[in-house]
């Protein structure tokens, strides 16, 4: 087809040009956030070497040349960069919107997002901004003619070139300012994290080689021996309900110190105790539930190996406890595959259900069939929608919308700081009124059963302290708002009385105890009764404050460490 004399003939660039062009938006544009980080970095040490300071970005140009120029081979050139354009502008709307960093586990957070959670993160603007930063210059890319060298041995040649110049004026720099990149860097290690698009492909990577190099790993039992042992003074089977809550953050819970009256649901509940002192084993769901449920603390966690071994709920169910797991986020992360289970479904549940999810009430539907069966020890686990954002406004329903105005989008960076933390306490204060029904649902069981709830959520949140949105930062750089999760207890008389609980020692243990995620396992197992070698009774909160746990507490080391080492020895630990 002849072209059009009103479209202008463009003459072919040459590939060097291309690459030198996409260096510099890769760097200026791309990698905005990085730079800008470190000139933050720089302005806070006050005295620094200006040579220093300009050559950043020339850095991150030359460094950007050595890695793109293997790749500008024609049939790949363009194919290449339209994929990594793309996904790098939506790395970078994360990174600049949110302060995302794309690690390892960043990108197995990513790749396990179900539909309907990334539908959430979309909006006009996240919508423009990949126009503007991604489809606009992948267009001319496809659009612009590229000269290639005309034969392979020249074209060999003028790559290696093009890769040992900036090699050496790399080394150059280097040796000026070794000293200066080596203290920021060392300093300041989330930098090379926020490297396009270094960080997520190298994340990526990692993601990949940890789930296929283990792909053959042997999946393992665990609590093998795991026996129910009848308590002195019991006469009622254990009813528990574990309540695993979704991005609540200790810092907006006013049960925890915050003063605004985010639990009012709770607060009226006797003897409900708020534990003030609680860490999160990791900051995203896809790592904290896992960890929280495997006898593994957090030290020495290693995903792989609870991905390939039984959970607590295995080991509860094999000691004959009967176990239920209810599902309202986006699913339980492998530590409920062997047990009975329900995902709430929203066509199940219209009235509950609108905006595509549900309210954690739903929860409570149909609750009294499934408890209704025979009088023996259970434990119903409830993984709460909670407060997972962005779409913080989806979480609660109008009757509690108590905090105005709020924010109900989900380009949440737009909105007024006091949008977002209006939206965010309503839902922390639904997700304590959900709580306040499961513990009233419980005690109209208490003439069948000698009733317990725990209540602990799986990592915390950023509302936009620090420049920071979301969760999923690297943990050893995350911040305390998304580590420091909240933890509230509730027993009934008849369970108090049958492990003679000194309420006031428990007290003083939630008010001054230092607790995390590592306590959940053998405190689960504690509540329930169950005797297996991973019980560790140092780590069971109830074990500190009981009169006749004796034959519970006395597990041999051996045993615990033996047991532990079993499950460890399906793989290295996490670094």
């Amino acid at each position: 087809m002849p072209r059009s004399r009103f479209v202008p003939k463009i003459p072919p660039i040459d590939y060097r040009i291309v690459l030198v062009v996409l260096a510099v938006f890769f760097t200026l544009v791309l990698n905005a956030r990085v730079l800008g980080h470190f000139y933050d970095i720089l302005g806070a040490l006050g005295a620094y070497d200006r040579g220093f300071a300009i050559s950043a970005p020339f850095v991150l140009i030359l460094a950007s040349l050595v890695v793109f120029t293997p790749f500008s081979w024609r049939y790949l050139f363009k194919p290449f960069f339209v994929v990594l354009i793309a996904t790098s502008a939506l790395a970078h709307y994360g990174m600049m919107k949110y302060g995302i960093v794309f690690d390892r586990g960043m990108m197995e957070n990513v790749i396990e997002t179900n539909q309907l959670e990334a539908a959430s993160y979309f909006s006009v603007p996240a919508l423009l901004w990949f126009v503007a930063t991604g489809i606009v210059p992948v267009c001319v890319l496809l659009i612009v003619p590229v000269r290639y060298p005309s034969t392979v041995l020249r074209g060999v040649g003028q790559r290696i070139v093009m890769m040992l110049v900036p090699l050496v004026l790399l080394g150059g720099i280097g040796g000026l300012y070794f000293k200066d990149y080596a203290s920021v860097g060392r300093n300041n290690k989330v930098l090379g994290k926020e490297i396009i698009p270094s960080n997520f492909i190298t994340g990526t990577i990692q993601l990949v080689k940890r789930r296929y190099l283990y792909a053959d790993m042997p999946f393992r039992k665990i609590g093998e021996d795991a026996r129910l042992v009848t308590a002195p003074g019991k006469t009622k089977p254990t009813l528990m309900f574990l309540v695993i809550g979704e991005t609540a953050r200790a810092q907006s819970v006013a049960a925890n110190g915050y003063d605004r009256p985010t639990s009012p649901f709770t607060s009226q509940i006797d003897g409900l105790l708020a534990f003030q002192n609680v860490q999160s084993c990791g900051t995203a769901t896809a790592v904290s539930v896992p960890c929280m449920f495997s006898p593994m603390d957090h030290a020495n966690y290693d995903g792989e190996i609870a991905r390939h071994s039984e959970s607590l709920m295995d080991v509860l169910q094999r000691a004959g406890v009967k176990v239920l797991w209810k599902d309202n986020d986006e699913g339980c992360k492998g530590v409920c595959d062997r047990i009975p289970s329900i995902e709430i479904s929203a066509d199940a549940f219209p009235e509950e259900c609108v905006l595509g999810t549900c309210y954690d009430e739903v929860m409570l539907r149909n609750l009294d069939q499934q408890v209704a069966d025979k009088l023996v020890d259970q434990l119903i686990a409830f993984h709460l929608m909670g407060s997972h954002g962005p779409t913080y406004y989806k979480r609660y329903p109008e009757a509690h919308r108590a905090f105005a105005p709020d924010c109900p989008r989900s380009d949440i960076e737009n909105c007024s700081a006091k949008e977002l933390i209006n939206t965010y306490d309503n839902t922390i204060r639904y997700t304590d009124y959900v709580v306040a029904e499961l513990v009233a649902k419980l005690k109209s069981y208490e003439d069948r059963y000698n009733t317990v709830l725990l209540y602990v959520s799986d990592h915390g949140e950023s509302l936009g302290e620090g420049g920071l949105y979301l969760h999923g930062a690297p943990y050893m750089l995350a911040p305390d708002e998304q580590t420091h999760v909240p933890m509230m207890m509730w027993m009934s008389d008849g369970y108090q009385t049958a492990r003679a609980v000194g309420q006031e020692c428990l007290g003083d243990q939630a008010q001054n105890g230092a607790f995390s995620h590592d306590n959940l396992f053998s405190t689960v197992l504690g509540v329930m009764g169950v005797e297996t070698g991973l019980y560790q009774p140092t780590k069971d909160i109830l074990a500190r404050c009981t009169a006749n746990d004796a034959d519970m507490a006395g597990r041999r080391d051996g045993a615990v460490e033996a047991a532990l080492a079993t499950v460890s020895a399906a793989g290295p630990q996490r670094q």
